[in-house]
């Protein structure tokens, strides 16, 4: 069950640390220190959601026509391979601006209490905040907004259906009875990524902020995606 478990938790990590939308909105929101939790478990659970399609689907369909097996197979080969090339074409010639991270100071950030100058009182602070009833309302729409943003940002992405329940759920059916144990392992890629990207985003800030850094994560990418691509169509 362990080599199932781990190529699972390979796959899912070497298909989810890859730049993208969402990545940058989770560091972007863990830089912030703004509602962290409940956007990497929103992440997380479609993750889940969508491996548990991917692995249950696919295998329905394979096992009606078991010739597709090693069609599927070829295919998520193939698939692997041109991902793992991409992401090496990244890492040797980065496109400029693409590796930008804007990270704006939240509104309660000591950068916001520098425009008040010595001069406000607090008297005047308090008659120009507004009543409490429309912060909260301002805050549940806030809230509202952000996760509309997130769920956008996961279920709008065609990518995330041919790399999760495409490609997650065809990998998955090779491993014949342990193909929910390999399900495992990419749903708690799921969770360890989302989850460390957004509470250590102030450390990995400062270490993404280099562009280097990103050439060399998208070099590890690309080796583990060919390997595992090559990897499909040897003999088992």
């Amino acid at each position: 069950m362990l080599p199932s478990l781990f190529a699972g938790l390979g796959l899912g990590l070497s298909l989810i640390v890859a730049i993208g939308a969402q990545n940058l909105f989770v560091l972007r929101q863990g830089l912030r220190r703004e509602h962290v939790v409940l956007v990497a478990a929103i992440c997380a659970a479609s993750d889940a959601v969508l491996i548990v399609l991917g692995v249950s689907g696919v295998g329905l369909v394979l096992h009606a026509v078991p010739w597709l097996v090693d069609a599927v197979r070829w295919a998520g080969a193939a698939f692997l391979v041109g991902y793992g090339l991409l992401a090496a074409r990244r890492a040797w010639r980065p496109a400029a601006g693409a590796l930008t991270v804007a990270a704006d100071a939240p509104a309660g950030a000591p950068g916001a209490r520098a425009a008040s100058g010595p001069a406000a009182s607090p008297t005047a602070s308090v008659a120009s905040a507004p009543p409490a009833p429309a912060l909260a309302t301002a805050s549940r729409s806030r809230v509202s907004t952000l996760v509309l943003t997130c769920l956008a940002l996961t279920w709008l992405n065609p990518h995330v259906y041919l790399d999760t329940v495409f490609l997650l759920g065809t990998v998955a059916n090779t491993h014949g009875d342990e193909r929910w144990v390999f399900a495992i392992g990419a749903v708690t890629a799921s969770i360890v990524w989302f989850f460390g990207l957004a509470l250590g985003a102030r450390w990995l800030g400062r270490w993404l902020g280099s562009p280097r850094s990103w050439r060399i994560l998208d070099a590890v990418i690309a080796v583990v995606m060919i390997a595992l691509g090559v990897s499909l169509v040897l003999p088992h």
